[in-house]
């Protein structure tokens, strides 16, 4: 972690300074299987153990995993012949797969199974001959993974605009999958402009986007409505995390700002502000918020409220490779500077 900065320090405010915390927020079960699948790969097998990108978009936890001796890598041409490798939680397509297994690497698939359900998704309607139309982030390696399972029948539809763009050959059979880590309100409206132009536009059996992803976003909309300012914890690579401060300004938030660490909270955006909100994406450690919350106390923000809209208690059970003992089968929890 970076070296901590002087605290923030406490600003006279007319009114009564708070935090409204947000949860669900933090790890979801899917970066918890994923980052407890490395740890416990190192600890089977010695140090280094390779990761195909980054396990989970959270700087924090990726440095630590290589304090740890992880290694991460691009591309599995990067890896020793023979050596173990994990596929991150956003997934891999079967061409990664293939080139796995051709230089005889001991793979380990740490993806998330929600992202897996989307695979399985299209794999089925291009079975079907459906034209698949994923809405996500081009170049967003879970939107990879998902189109490398049927290259020919997917199209990527990055945004709502693009909706009204987008062609298709035959508009009785087509189908749309998304991106796990999306707005729910943009997927929505990109899903509408779509039906308009396409009204036999078919939905996936089950909703795309992770629970915890709405969840999250659920909390957040109820903090924005009585923040003054709202601290998302999370990468800038980090879908998720990007989109709950796009989401915070969109419900009422009068400023939002994404952090990796507390010390990246700027003194100046405090000046005024009697509420803060506060919540963190789903690959993110609770560690990282409690040292926010900490500085925040020391700016006088030291009346915290919990903001709750939902109960999570999912959690999947480790990789088969994995899997030995009773904790392994349960899943486990992460313990990688997660405090969770």
């Amino acid at each position: 972690m970076p070296g901590r900065r002087d605290r923030l320090q406490d600003i006279p405010v007319v009114g009564h300074k708070r935090v409204l915390l947000a949860a669900p927020r933090g790890y979801c079960a899917g970066v918890a299987r994923a980052v407890v699948a490395v740890e416990k790969a190192l600890d089977r097998y010695g140090a280094p153990v390779y990761v195909r990108k980054q396990i989970v978009h959270n700087r924090h936890v990726v440095s630590e995993l290589e304090r740890r001796g992880a290694v991460f890598v691009d591309e599995v041409d990067e890896v020793p012949e023979g050596a173990h490798v994990v596929f991150s939680a956003h997934g891999v397509s079967p061409a990664v797969v293939s080139s796995a297994d051709a230089r005889g690497l001991q793979a380990i698939d740490a993806t998330c199974p929600l992202v897996t359900k989307v695979h399985r998704e299209a794999v089925r309607f291009a079975r079907d001959d459906y034209e698949i139309l994923l809405i996500g982030h081009d170049g967003h390696e879970e939107v990879e993974g998902t189109a490398g399972e049927a290259p020919d029948h997917v199209t990527v539809v990055n945004s709502p605009e693009a909706a009204t763009t987008v062609e298709v050959k035959d508009p009785t059979k087509v189908v749309w999958l998304s991106q796990t880590t999306l707005s729910v309100d943009e997927t929505m409206e990109t899903v509408r402009r779509l039906r308009e132009r396409f009204p036999q536009l078919q939905d996936p059996p089950s909703d795309d986007i992770c629970y915890a992803t709405q969840n999250r976003q659920v909390a957040i909309k109820k903090v924005a409505v009585g923040a003054d300012l709202v601290i998302v914890v999370g990468s800038a690579n980090s879908s998720n995390s990007v989109r709950l401060v796009e989401v915070a300004l969109e419900y009422g938030a009068k400023a939002a700002y994404r952090v990796d660490y507390a010390d990246e909270v700027r003194q100046e955006w405090l000046e005024g502000v009697e509420t803060v909100g506060v919540t963190s994406g789903a690959s993110v450690p609770e560690v990282l918020v409690a040292q926010v919350l900490e500085d925040l106390a020391h700016a006088g923000y030291r009346d915290v409220e919990e903001v709750r809209t939902a109960e999570e208690d999912l959690i999947f059970s480790l990789p088969k490779e994995l899997r030995g003992d009773d904790s392994a089968r349960r899943g486990g929890r992460a313990t990688t500077g997660s405090g969770a």
